[in-house]
């Protein structure tokens, strides 16, 4: 009997320690909160449309990880019509991450194209735009990647709104031998 009640006792202990080491949602650490990344534009003078395909969309909490912020609708891209976002925004991603501290906001550009002679049909934002019958050229982009310096709190079961401005005039650039350039120039505008 006595090694019943030992086992019994070792077993409690086991079972207590297992659940005050929990790291649920329902724990401190694992709290989550929204965030949602919008996006406008000042967008390039010389085209009707800008097509941006970003690949990827990421957050960094402080003393942790890169955290990937889901794209509207949970699509593996989202491409965005930076000519239809001058004086408007659109969602670029949006989702549950956890609360905390975090540094930087990180885009990956997949694929960029300009259209001079029609504009995109359909949304600003979408998985997919269709592209615009007419004289195109692609947008070469060197690193592909942009990280936006611009430390935020995320508090828990709360909503917090980044507003990126892409700026197309500064971004994009001709080069010497007519091909086009984007060097993603992006700014955080408000942070509430």
């Amino acid at each position: 009997m006595r090694r019943i009640a030992l086992l019994v006792l070792a077993i409690a202990t086991i079972v207590v320690g297992t659940f005050a080491c929990d790291d649920s949602p329902s724990s401190p650490s694992g709290q989550a909160a929204t965030f949602n990344l919008r996006i406008t534009d000042s967008p390039f003078s010389d085209a009707r449309a800008v097509l941006v395909t970003f690949s990827e969309v990421t957050a960094h909490r402080s003393e942790s990880a890169w955290t990937t912020i889901p794209f509207a609708g949970g699509a593996p891209s989202r491409t965005c019509d930076l000519k239809k976002l001058e004086g408007s925004e659109d969602i670029l991603g949006a989702g549950p991450l956890p609360a905390g501290d975090y540094t930087q906001v990180r885009l990956v550009v997949q694929s960029a194209r300009l259209y001079f002679e029609n504009p995109s049909v359909g949304p600003a934002c979408a998985t997919a735009i269709a592209a615009p019958a007419g004289r195109m050229a692609d947008l070469r982009i060197p690193s592909g990647e942009v990280k936006l310096n611009r430390g935020f709190k995320l508090e828990t079961d709360a909503t917090t709104t980044m507003l990126l401005d892409f700026d197309g005039d500064r971004s994009i650039h001709q080069t010497g031998n007519g091909t086009y350039m984007m060097s993603p120039v992006i700014g955080v505008v408000r942070v509430n």
